[in-house]
């Protein structure tokens, strides 16, 4: 059991998502950036889609009733081993523990000590995986947290406990939140070196509607740069720059949407639509985030510069 002392600014249980019921009006949801996800799973030897929280932000404090082994990708921030208020373990358990945790690498957290972690230095969301997975319940196969439904366990608060499950493996019967058999194998790994910043330039695939723009809209995009607004959520990351002009007036049925979809509202400011975005939407998609460059948008901040290309990867 892991109890939630502080959530910082805003935390989610989240694996990676529940496909197939957009025809029912449900969004996938999932991690915004769901390989650092995978990556801490593996390295406490959990099955890439058991649960984890994800923090944006950083900032939480959780305590550990039960010791476990966990491990941190994403957004790098401090880490910090504490003995808790009622830890009944020795003093010195929580002080090695403390001298080998660390961004990607799995470490131990005694029974009743403190994790704490600290801010971003770069990037929005820290990915936390424990051994055994977060076992809260699921909704429609998947416990993630999805921000637009409500469906799933709600937003983390102090107070809140998290149950882990058994070593075994998840007993989820979706696809997605225990990848089939969410098997738990033995820890292999001891380091894996996080990447570092990656360029904020969303690379895009042209959009279906984007004969509704002017011949310099797509030019336009691509000349940037643009800001990430403070509005922007799990939903999507909205941009303020250079204005998107439309060719056609009027308003579209409603279609369709998928995560990375560059959907343009009247205002010509574009948002890229995250994890929780709303299964369709009525406004002009102009173009698409690669499937790749999503974890590159789930990652930017308010106030960060990012830019498109149309240019493959070399």
């Amino acid at each position: 059991m892991i109890e939630v002392l502080a959530p910082g600014p805003y935390a989610t249980v989240q694996d990676l998502g529940r496909p197939g019921y957009a025809h029912l009006g449900v969004p996938r949801s999932g991690a915004a950036d769901a390989p650092s996800l995978r990556l801490a799973n593996r390295l406490v030897g959990n099955a890439e889609g058991l649960a984890g929280i994800e923090l944006t932000f950083g900032g939480a404090w959780l305590r550990f009733h039960d010791g476990g082994w966990a491990a941190l990708t994403g957004a790098p921030v401090a880490v910090a081993v504490a003995p808790g208020g009622e830890s009944t373990g020795p003093l010195e358990a929580a002080r090695k523990a403390g001298a080998r945790a660390g961004m990607g690498v799995p470490f131990w957290v005694p029974a009743g000590a403190e994790l704490r972690l600290g801010t971003p230095a770069w990037g929005l969301r820290t990915y936390l995986a424990v051994r055994g997975g977060i076992a809260a319940e699921p909704v429609l196969g998947s416990r993630s947290t999805d921000s637009l439904s409500g469906l799933g366990p709600e937003p983390l608060r102090a107070g809140a406990l998290l149950p882990v499950g058994p070593p075994r493996g998840d007993t989820a019967t979706g696809t997605a939140a225990g990848t089939a058999t969410g098997t738990v194998t033995g820890i292999v790994a001891d380091l894996a070196p996080l990447p570092g910043p990656r360029p904020a330039v969303l690379r895009v695939l042209p959009g279906p509607r984007d004969d509704w723009f002017t011949p310099d809209a797509a030019e336009a995009l691509g000349a940037g740069p643009y800001v990430v607004s403070q509005d922007s959520n799990r939903v999507g990351v909205r941009l303020s720059g250079p204005e998107l002009v439309r060719a056609k007036e009027g308003e579209l049925p409603s279609e369709g949407m998928v995560a990375g979809a560059v959907q343009v509202p009247p205002s010509g400011q574009p948002i890229v639509f995250l994890a929780d975005h709303p299964p369709t939407g009525g406004y002009p998609v102009i173009a698409v985030v690669t499937a790749a460059d999503l974890p590159v948008a789930a990652q930017l901040r308010p106030g960060d510069e990012v830019r498109f290309t149309g240019r493959p990867a070399r």
